[in-house]
């Protein structure tokens, strides 16, 4: 049985009642359910799902793109589901709560994770960048296709970004890529 909102729930209990037909996200013991995407958001996220999968098939490495998964911080009442999550498949036999929940909290098993932001863009540049870090995840990428981030995020004036976030010596480094690169004008056109 879930808690009443006024009362935090745990991982446990979020990961047992979760509906698999609408997706929800726990925010520090929190139930959040999330906005389905609208239809632009949804195109990026295929596009971007494809052509991941062509190069981790191309080469040929243990990957897979799950239809929904959690990642979670083991230290944490938090668990998140990214829009694409590249699981490494050798390493899930050490996820210890792959198997009944479908959730990864371990950086080894998760090479790249991939949010496109919608309107709760400070979730995905300032609570998951983070948790994110702070598991160890080597590469996230914020594809912010309408510019709504920050300018501490994404510059002045406000543009369509990627944000690149690669994993150096434990911490973070970005880099920002805006509509001059290639693949940014097929994203970004609305």
């Amino acid at each position: 049985m879930i808690k009443t909102p006024n009362q935090p729930v745990t991982f446990e209990e979020f990961a047992e009642w979760k509906p698999e037909s609408r997706p929800y996200e726990l925010y520090n013991g929190v139930i959040i359910e999330i906005a389905q995407p609208p239809g632009k958001q949804q195109e990026i996220i295929g596009f971007l799902g494809s052509e991941l999968t062509l190069e981790f098939v191309k080469l040929n490495l243990p990957y897979f793109i799950p239809k929904q998964a959690l990642v979670k911080q083991p230290e944490q009442e938090s668990a998140y589901e990214p829009d694409i999550l590249i699981l490494n498949e050798a390493n899930l036999e050490s996820e210890p709560l792959w198997n009944k929940f479908s959730t990864v909290t371990q950086g080894a098993s998760i090479p790249l994770v991939v949010e496109v932001v919608s309107t709760n863009w400070q979730d995905d540049y300032i609570k998951k960048v983070g948790e994110y870090e702070l598991i160890g995840i080597p590469e996230y990428w914020i594809v912010d296709y309408l510019g709504l981030g920050g300018r501490r995020f994404i510059g002045n004036p406000k543009q369509p970004t990627i944000s690149v976030y690669q994993l150096v010596d434990g911490e973070y480094e970005v880099s920002l890529f805006g509509e001059m690169i290639g693949l940014s004008r097929q994203l970004f056109q609305s």
